[in-house]
């Protein structure tokens, strides 16, 4: 009584000793380099007041405060997924006016898309919920995602490095841009202060930045291990 079952596999070899763990396994990955070169930098409506009366400016440092990660399955390509990763950069900038220096903040946006290999999983997995437990439950809750699973894609950024930081009149075509103001999301915007302005003001900031990114794609797998 209360002793630990002994298991036998079919070639008679105890198991007591093995034990099932689940982990992500990582499918592929890949290592990127990437060259942002004249990313429009957003700034604030007071930010903006700052750079139009800006006689010089320099970038003070540089952070990727989030990532917007999304995963299509590419057609005619069974196990392959399209990743397409946009990333948002806090960018610090010290603007000189008037022999006097002020500090001000920006936001740039920069969308990547690679494919990398997830392996197939058609089937819907179902998940038990401790705190709602049996049958008579009020309301009753199911875990379920009914759907193909898809792999889930970790993305891992060192500190940017800013490359260049150039001040340009906004009468000139000049830039890269993905997005606009309007579509900044609102936890992004919460981080500034002040409303995002676009299309308004005398000069513009672009900014070059180099990016060291690996980014894997990963599914739970189960294993066996002493």
């Amino acid at each position: 009584m209360g002793d630990k079952p002994n298991f036998h596999s079919s070639c008679g070899k105890s198991n007591e000793n093995l034990c099932c763990i689940s982990v992500n396994k990582i499918f592929d990955s890949a290592r990127d380099k990437d060259c942002l070169e004249d990313i429009k930098v957003f700034l604030c409506d007071c930010a903006q007041e700052i750079i139009d009366r800006a006689t010089a400016v320099r970038c003070k440092d540089i952070d990727v405060v989030a990532t917007d990660i999304s995963i299509d399955p590419v057609p005619f390509n069974k196990g392959y997924f399209q990743v397409h990763i946009r990333y948002f950069f806090c960018i610090t900038v010290e603007a000189c006016v008037c022999s006097k220096s002020y500090e001000v903040k920006g936001l740039s946006v920069f969308d990547k898309k690679i494919i990398l290999y997830g392996s197939e999983k058609n089937v819907s997995v179902f998940t038990s919920d401790p705190n709602n437990n049996g049958f008579c439950k009020k309301p009753p809750k199911f875990k379920c995602d009914s759907e193909p699973t898809l792999p889930s894609v970790v993305v891992e950024v060192a500190s940017p490095i800013c490359l260049d930081l150039k001040l340009v009149e906004r009468c000139r075509n000049f830039g890269n841009c993905c997005i606009g103001a309007d579509s900044i999301p609102e936890g992004i915007c919460e981080r500034f202060e002040g409303n995002f302005v676009d299309g308004v003001g005398v000069n513009e900031l672009f900014a070059s930045i180099g990016v060291f990114s690996v980014i894997r794609m990963e599914r739970p797998v189960q294993l066996i291990v002493p």
